[in-house]
C-alpha cells in the first residue's frame, strides 16, 4: 500500500464542529432576512433547518451544499433577491460566523506537518470565507492548498478540488487521505482515488458514512494514532 504523504480536509464539520458553528448562526441569519417569523420558518424548512429545535436536519442542503445551492433553495421565498446577490450575502455572512474548532487545531496541524505531510482544505464553502475561518483560527499557514467551490475546480462530490490539491503539492492521489464528515466528502475522495476517513463532528452518523470510508473516527484528533504517528 502506498505510504500516506498528504491529507486534504473538508472544513465545516471536520476542522470545525458543524452544529456548534452554524446552528445559532442560521437562526440569526434567517431572522434577519425574514419579513416575519412565519417567513423565517418557511425559509428554514426550505434549507432543512428545524426552527423550533434550532438544529439542521440530516439531509439539509446547508450541510454539504454550495452557497449557490442554498441560494436556489431560498429563492422562491426571496423573489426580491437576485441569486448572485444572495450568494454574495451568504458568503459575507459566513465569513463572519464564529468558528468552533472540532479539536485544538494548531497543535494537531503542527504535528502533522512535522511528520512531513502536505495539508490542504477542500470545501463547498466559498474560498474567501474559508480563508477567513482558517485565519481566525490561526492555522492558515499550516495549509499548502485551500479551495472553495468557486476556486475554479468545482465542488464536491466531484473530485476536481482534490485532484488540484495533488497537482499543487506533487503527490499522487493514492498517497492522499481525504478527511470529511459528509458523503459528499467521501464520494469525492473515492472518485479521486484517495483513501477516505470519516469523522463524526458533522451531522451524518457512522452508519451513513461507514460504507464510503476506510475508517470512521470520532474527530480529527484521532488521525495521528490512525496514521501511526502517536
Amino acid at each position: 500500500m502506498t505510504a500516506i504523504e498528504a491529507i486534504v480536509f473538508d472544513k465545516d464539520g471536520t476542522l470545525f464542529d458543524f452544529a456548534s458553528t452554524w446552528e445559532a448562526w442560521a437562526l440569526a441569519f434567517l431572522r434577519r432576512l425574514a419579513r416575519d417569523e412565519a417567513h423565517a420558518r418557511q425559509m428554514a424548512e426550505a434549507v432543512g433547518f428545524d426552527f423550533d429545535s434550532q438544529h439542521f436536519t440530516s439531509n439539509s442542503i446547508v450541510i454539504a451544499g454550495m452557497p449557490s445551492e442554498i441560494a436556489q433553495a431560498l429563492a422562491a421565498h426571496l423573489p426580491e433577491w437576485e441569486e448572485g446577490a444572495l450568494v454574495e450575502l451568504l458568503n459575507e455572512e459566513a465569513g463572519r460566523a464564529p468558528q468552533a474548532e472540532a479539536v485544538p487545531l494548531r497543535p494537531l496541524l503542527t504535528g502533522l506537518r512535522a511528520a512531513g505531510l502536505k495539508l490542504g482544505v477542500a470545501t463547498n464553502d466559498a474560498e474567501a470565507p474559508a480563508l477567513a475561518h482558517l485565519a481566525s483560527a490561526g492555522v492558515m499557514e499550516a495549509f499548502d492548498f485551500v479551495a472553495g467551490f468557486d476556486s475554479g475546480y468545482g465542488g464536491k462530490p466531484a473530485p476536481g478540488q482534490l485532484l488540484a490539491f495533488c497537482l499543487a503539492v506533487g503527490v499522487v492521489p493514492e498517497a492522499v487521505v481525504m478527511v470529511g464528515d459528509s458523503t459528499h466528502d467521501l464520494r469525492a475522495g473515492r472518485a479521486a482515488g484517495m483513501r477516505t476517513v470519516a469523522v463524526l463532528t458533522g451531522m451524518a452518523d457512522e452508519g451513513t458514512l461507514a460504507p464510503l470510508a476506510d475508517v470512521v473516527l470520532p474527530d480529527i484528533g484521532h488521525l495521528p494514532e490512525w496514521l501511526g504517528l502517536a
